[in-house]
Parts: structure tokens; C-alpha cells; sequence
């Protein structure tokens, strides 16, 4: 597939947030799994200010554990924080010559996010005229930064997003997106404690677990929180909901 029309199916699918099945933690996952591919970053993740002013890691981004924690770090100094506070872009440069003291914030971050492997990382706001409710990270492994234009787009893919969540806000008066925006801040454990339930009892590897889950979830609209949730307690994915109800179509396996 070109990357002309992976870009296009990316706003396509930024924009389906007004189905009545529309699981929030599912549609941040999608826009790091695109932005991965799309851009050659090795690490993408969105955090989320909603509500309140403080950030938060909530949508799974398939993390490993050095992802994990320069996510934690991320919350409260680097590009995330720095791309929130001020909505605009951010791209420092080459990590291995940063200095901790040129940027407030950054002594954490700076020497973890080097030790994990990555070179370069920027980030750009979740934002829509005034309000700015999180940020999009994007962490390069590579000898060269992001281009411009790609964090120029990867800033069009966050303005898209923040469009449909806040339109489908608007739309559902709030309460069914406030609900799952807030779900979505608590939602990380139960995911990962599901992957390790599913992957010990299949034997496969995490991303596996993880891909198999999803996949199951879309296909037949259940939230990703859900299906976790039954896997932790049974060790099985939940049954699907009863013949009546229409299921998704099976994806196509550039949407994995």
C-alpha cells in the first residue's frame, strides 16, 4: 500500500468517532499504530489531559518496559508536556547532544529516553482552536530526526483526532465520551494484566495477546477494556454478543 493512501485512510478512519460503537481507547491506539508505520518511528503513544490539567499515559501502544517508563517520565518533563503546555510542536533535536539544562523539565527524560534506545522525539499538540487536551509522542531510533513534513502531518493526524473525540462529544452531550475518556486514563492496567493472562495460556508472545484481543474486540464491538477484563477473570475472550447483533467485518490486515 502507497503511503498516499495509508495517510488517507488514516483521516478516514480519524474520523469514524460517531459510531455508536466507538471505543475510545481502541481509536488513540489506532492513530499510534499508524503514525509508527506511516512516519518510521520506533515508539508513538498519546497522552491525554482529560479531564483535568495533568497528563496521563492511558491508550496501550503495545509498550515494552523501557517504553513504559519514559512514558512515566514523559507525564511530567519532555516534548508531551512541553508540546501540551505551550500547543505547539515539538522537536528538540538529537537527544545523544541534548543537555539536561538547556531544557526545563528534561533532566529526567532526556538520559532515560537515550538509555531506551531512542535518538530523536517530538511531539505535537491534541488541539482544537483553544483547547489542547493532550499530546502525541513520537520517538525516533534512527541517525536522522523526523522530517518537517512528516511532523507537520503527524500535527494534521492530532488536530483530526481532536476534532472527532471532542465532535462526538458534542454530539453524545458528553457523557458517553466523558466516561470512556475517563476509563481510558485507568484503562492501561487492566489491558496489560489481560495481555500477560492471554499470552501465558496461548503461549504466544505479548503482541500477539495483544493483537488477538483487539481484533476481537472490533469484530465484534466490544470495548477493548472489556475484553481484557474478561480475560483476566476467566483466561478465555469473552463470547461474542448473540447472532442478532450485526458484527464488524473482518479487518483487512493493513488496519492490524
Amino acid at each position: 500500500m502507497s503511503r498516499e493512501r495509508k495517510i488517507a485512510e488514516t483521516f478516514v478512519e480519524l474520523a469514524g468517532t460517531l459510531v455508536a460503537d466507538f471505543d475510545v481507547i481502541d481509536f488513540l491506539h489506532q492513530l499510534t499504530v499508524r503514525c509508527r508505520d506511516i512516519f518510521a518511528v520506533a515508539d508513538a503513544a498519546v497522552l491525554l489531559a482529560y479531564p483535568g490539567p495533568q497528563l496521563y499515559s492511558p491508550a496501550p501502544c503495545d509498550p515494552g518496559p523501557a517504553l513504559s517508563k519514559v512514558l512515566e517520565l514523559a507525564l511530567t518533563g519532555g516534548p508531551a508536556l512541553d508540546a501540551y503546555r505551550t500547543s505547539a510542536a515539538v522537536s528538540p533535536g538529537n537527544l545523544a547532544h541534548a543537555h539536561a539544562h538547556e531544557r526545563a523539565g528534561w533532566q529526567d527524560f532526556t538520559p532515560l529516553a537515550r538509555e531506551a534506545g531512542y535518538t530523536y522525539a517530538s511531539a505535537v499538540p491534541l488541539r482544537l482552536r483553544e483547547e489542547t487536551i493532550g499530546s502525541l509522542l513520537l520517538l525516533r531510533a534512527t541517525d536522522s530526526p523526523l522530517p518537517a513534513d512528516d511532523l507537520a502531518m503527524a500535527q494534521a493526524f492530532a488536530d483530526a483526532a481532536t476534532i472527532g473525540l471532542l465532535h462526538a462529544r458534542s454530539v453524545r452531550h458528553g457523557e458517553t465520551l466523558d466516561s470512556q475518556l475517563s476509563a481510558a486514563l485507568h484503562s492501561r492496567v487492566t489491558i496489560e494484566q489481560g495481555k500477560g493472562f492471554f499470552a501465558a495460556r496461548g503461549n504466544i508472545s505479548l503482541d500477539d495477546a495483544f493483537t488477538a484481543m483487539r481484533r476481537h474486540a472490533r469484530r465484534h464491538r466490544l470495548l477493548l477494556t472489556d475484553v481484557a477484563r474478561h480475560v483476566v477473570e476467566t483466561g478465555s475472550l469473552p463470547e461474542p454478543p448473540s447472532a442478532a447483533s450485526p458484527c464488524c467485518p473482518a479487518e483487512d490486515a493493513s488496519n492490524e
